[in-house]
């Protein structure tokens, strides 16, 4: 028999919003039992249906979700966790097993990112078959082409839920360039302040 979890705990392991959750039961997406008292209880085998899998047998494809924001005031506003969620969302909608959930704060140019590290770790020891990010900036803010070549060398391909460009080929550049310049003007402080 089926085990039956929480709304909470549901929300949880899809890395949702009991919100969400209740969205999804009126669109027939994932409907719950009802309890004698009227509470909502979900089926293992619905949860696990969600998240990509049905049976142990079947081989599934084992995901991860990178999420990053540039600042602190990002994070602590909220914009890493409804950007995280929004990638669990998307992988459930699209029946993807996501084992892994990745969340980095700091600048797209530093490839000293903590989430960044572990993510390209998991993929180098083969961990997980697919990386499902928002923007392609998310994961880099250059050479993202030779990343995504790199990565599918070890079997893992990118999954760029947008992938439409918010703003022009010129603007894109210019913004690339402003985060050169700021990259590199604080490391030559940096470096002023260290020897004087």
């Amino acid at each position: 028999m089926d085990r039956l979890y929480s709304i909470s705990k549901t929300a949880k392991i899809l890395d949702v919003t009991p919100k969400t959750l209740r969205s999804w039961d009126k669109d027939g997406k994932l409907v719950p039992v009802l309890t004698s008292g009227g509470h909502r209880r979900y089926r293992e085998s619905d949860i696990n249906k969600m998240m990509g899998f049905e049976s142990v047998e079947q081989k599934r494809s084992v995901c991860a979700t990178y999420a990053r924001v540039s600042s602190q005031k990002q994070k602590e506003s909220g914009d890493l966790e409804r950007q995280s969620q929004r990638l669990s969302e998307y992988c459930a909608k699209n029946n993807l097993y996501v084992e892994y959930i990745i969340k980095d704060c700091g600048s797209g140019l530093d490839e000293n990112r903590n989430g960044f590290i572990r993510l390209t770790d998991l993929i180098v020891d083969k961990k997980i078959d697919a990386v499902v990010i928002e923007h392609k900036d998310r994961l880099t803010r250059f050479q993202f082409d030779y990343i995504k070549k790199m990565y599918s060398l070890f079997g893992c391909r990118i999954v760029v839920v947008d992938d439409k460009d918010d703003v022009s080929d010129d603007e894109e550049l210019a913004l690339d360039l402003m985060a050169l310049l700021a990259s590199f003007s604080g490391k030559y402080y940096g470096r002023i302040h260290k020897h004087s």
